[in-house]
């Protein structure tokens, strides 16, 4: 399982795919998102400003990324 580490509280889903590597820009994820193929903690959500905190997890095309804060 990849990991991203934020600095702040909370990272939007579509830019927690952009840091991750997953899409290329806002508009891919938006497509991506809106269109189903993003799941958050095992669930498939639709938008794409979901705020991710550090623990939470997201799936893209078979890879799961885990979102961590700062130590």
């Amino acid at each position: 399982m990849e990991k991203i580490t934020i600095r702040d509280e909370f990272i939007k889903l579509g830019q927690a795919m952009k840091l991750a590597g997953l899409i290329d820009s806002g508009v891919e994820a938006k497509e991506v998102i809106q269109g189903g193929q993003v799941q958050v903690n095992g669930e498939t959500d639709l938008r794409r400003g979901r705020k991710l905190v550090p623990g939470d997890t997201f799936t893209y095309k078979g890879k799961t990324v885990q979102v961590t804060g700062k130590q």
